[in-house]
């Protein structure tokens, strides 16, 4: 009898563990629930869809959808660092293909078996390599700003899209009130089963 009974506490506690309560929706509108919404049709439609998002990005992204202020300063932004990733290729090709060149010649005289002949190349070398640093340490300034630049109109682009979406959490926050009255239930509902466990031999 106690078996019995134990059996079938022991499955309508597993049922009830089971159900799904249907969550009520938000009465507030906001960008928290619509990146979740896109976010879970994106999934369906793209089988490779990680999951992997940040959600500030995606919340973010709700919120630029109707605002086309935000949207121009992310477009503006996106071809800023395009273009800086075009204007520095060319340079850092020449710089480049410079800097690899002094280095494959060192490395080509230190095979010259010929102390005195190896000692006036590396000279040669040396001074071709200070002579064209000096004469592009202006360029490389140049180009030190402009990298520092992209990064710091990254940083704050960050910042701004951080500081765009901290409200529409605290919105959503607001909208999903979290309440302990079905945690309490269920904790009734676990020390029952526990209480029925420990009784039975």
């Amino acid at each position: 009898m106690k078996k019995i009974l134990f059996a079938s506490t022991l499955a309508l506690s597993l049922l009830s563990c089971r159900e799904n309560k249907a969550r009520q929706a938000p009465t507030v509108e906001n960008a928290v629930d619509n990146a979740e919404s896109s976010v879970s049709s994106s999934i369906k439609k793209n089988t490779r869809y990680s999951g992997g998002g940040n959600l500030v990005y995606e919340i973010y992204q709700e919120l630029i959808k109707n605002n086309k202020a935000l949207q121009e300063l992310d477009t503006r932004i996106e071809n800023i660092h395009k273009e800086t990733d075009t204007v520095l290729s060319e340079y850092d090709d020449i710089l480049g293909k410079s800097e690899t060149y002094y280095n494959d010649a060192t490395a080509l005289s230190n095979s010259i078996t010929d102390s005195i002949t190896k000692k006036q190349i590396e000279k040669e070398i040396k001074e071709s390599s200070e002579k064209y640093d000096a004469k592009t340490q202006s360029i490389k300034d140049l180009i030190s700003k402009i990298k520092a630049n992209k990064a710091a109109l990254y940083n704050e682009y960050i910042v701004f899209k951080i500081r765009k979406t901290l409200p529409e959490i605290e919105k959503y926050q607001n909208a999903h009130p979290l309440k302990t009255d079905s945690l309490n239930q269920f904790i009734n509902k676990q020390n029952k089963l526990l209480e029925e466990l420990k009784k039975l031999k």
